[in-house]
């Protein structure tokens, strides 16, 4: 069985999913995973893991789907099956930061982030004049990066999920005084997403503050 990713918006209202689900059933496909990543205004963006029984059913499906009032279909995409739980691996990052040693926690940070999120870069900047501590993939330079962050927290809100680009996302290590940026094309993080990002920040941010205490201000 062919695993993808359905990432779709769904009116936010009773039996719009089971709609859906119906949709799936009827070229084949089973359902094995849901996540929902943002909700407002009376849509839902949700994000299906479908198992198809044969290749070439995607065009298919998608027609299948949006054939369901008020349903839109944002991205379609293969997944492994080893990934097909979302909250496991999160967790499996989590433990892979905290084991790490200290030298290496930034490194493992990016390059899961990239993995995790499909994204096409990720990179940990801080420092005056900036730098780049770490990087996975073709990461813009530190000097972008670190005025896109310090723009960021002047837009409303003054937070990583607030009137940032929808194909950046970003969180801060604030006790390593560094920020993480994670980049994709074609497909907006969502609400979700950022919230995961943040925590994973915290976590590798806990685990460099507890190896390297921040020495307080004379």
């Amino acid at each position: 069985m062919e695993l993808h990713v359905v990432r779709l918006w769904v009116p936010d209202r009773p039996g719009a999913l089971g709609l859906v689900a119906s949709r799936i059933g009827a070229v084949r496909g089973d359902v094995v995973g849901i996540e929902i990543l943002e909700r407002g205004a009376g849509r839902a963006v949700d994000e299906l893991i479908v198992g198809l029984p044969e290749p070439g059913l995607v065009e298919l499906l998608v027609r299948e789907l949006q054939q369901v009032d008020g349903v839109s279909v944002e991205d379609v995409r293969p997944l492994s099956a080893e990934r097909h739980d979302p909250g496991v691996a999160a967790l499996g990052i989590a433990v892979e930061l905290v084991e790490s040693p200290p030298d290496d926690v930034l490194t493992v940070l990016c390059r899961e982030v990239v993995r995790e999120f499909d994204a096409e870069w990720s990179a940990a900047v801080g420092g005056l004049p900036a730098e780049v501590a770490a990087a996975t993939g073709d990461a813009p330079s530190a000097a972008w990066l670190a005025a896109f962050v310090e723009g960021s927290r002047h837009l409303p809100g003054g937070h990583e999920h607030d009137g940032a680009p929808q194909d950046v996302a970003w969180a801060s290590l604030e006790g390593v005084d560094l920020a993480l940026a994670a980049g994709r094309k074609g497909r907006p993080f969502r609400w979700r997403e950022r919230r995961q990002l943040t925590l994973l920040a915290r976590v590798a941010d806990r685990v460099l503050t507890t190896a390297s205490p921040r020495v307080p201000d004379a």
